[in-house]
């Protein structure tokens, strides 16, 4: 895991993970603005030929780092995310539930996104 590099595009909403210039997995997240501000992961994808290298988790640690970063909750919808935060609650505060309730809104009221 040492060669990857952990890249957040903002604008495109994608936690990347990159090897030698090749994406090799990314988690799909959007910025929740209310009720409050929040990110919330959807999906998380890793190339098959990348599978096994521990880079899902690496990214999911990334991405509770960055709302670390900016005090900012997490409020994951995505399976892997969720299942991450279950291993690793010293690193993954619990999602508070009215965030949850309001990242499956947003996300029913922007289908298209995802």
């Amino acid at each position: 895991m040492s060669d990857i590099e952990i890249r957040d595009d903002r604008a495109a909403g994608r936690l990347e993970a990159v090897d030698g210039g090749e994406v090799t997995g990314h988690i799909e997240y959007f910025v929740l603005e209310a009720p409050a501000r929040a990110l919330v992961p959807v999906h998380t994808i890793v190339e098959p030929a990348h599978e096994g290298k521990g880079i899902a988790s690496s990214l999911a640690r990334e991405l509770y780092d960055v709302a670390e970063r900016e005090g900012i909750p997490v409020a994951p919808l995505c399976p892997y995310v969720v299942k991450w935060a279950e291993r690793h609650p010293d690193e993954a505060p619990a999602a508070d539930p009215e965030l949850l309730r309001a990242a499956k809104e947003w996300l029913r009221a922007h289908p298209e996104r995802f």
